[in-house]
């Protein structure tokens, strides 16, 4: 789960950076930094969400290929 936690942390940062952009008073400087570092945290970010999107196809396509069974009880060993 750490990269969950790295995208959970990048996120937190990425807001951040927004609500401190939002201020008026920021030197342009210092603004620029900020804007730099956020566009890093979204490829970031977008490149872990795209890993997952590959991660949940490559398992959709996994589970399209099992053939379900019938259940039958008869099947099942005999309690004694």
């Amino acid at each position: 789960m750490e990269k969950a936690g790295h995208f959970e942390a990048s996120l937190q940062r990425l807001e951040a950076i927004v609500a401190e952009l939002e201020r008026a008073e920021l030197p342009l400087d210092h603004s620029l930094k900020l804007f730099e570092e956020g566009m890093l945290l979204v490829e970031d970010c977008r490149k872990q969400l795209d890993a997952a999107e590959g991660k949940v196809e490559m398992l959709v396509k996994r589970a399209g290929a099992l053939v379900p069974e019938a259940y039958s009880p008869a099947t099942e060993p005999a309690e004694e």
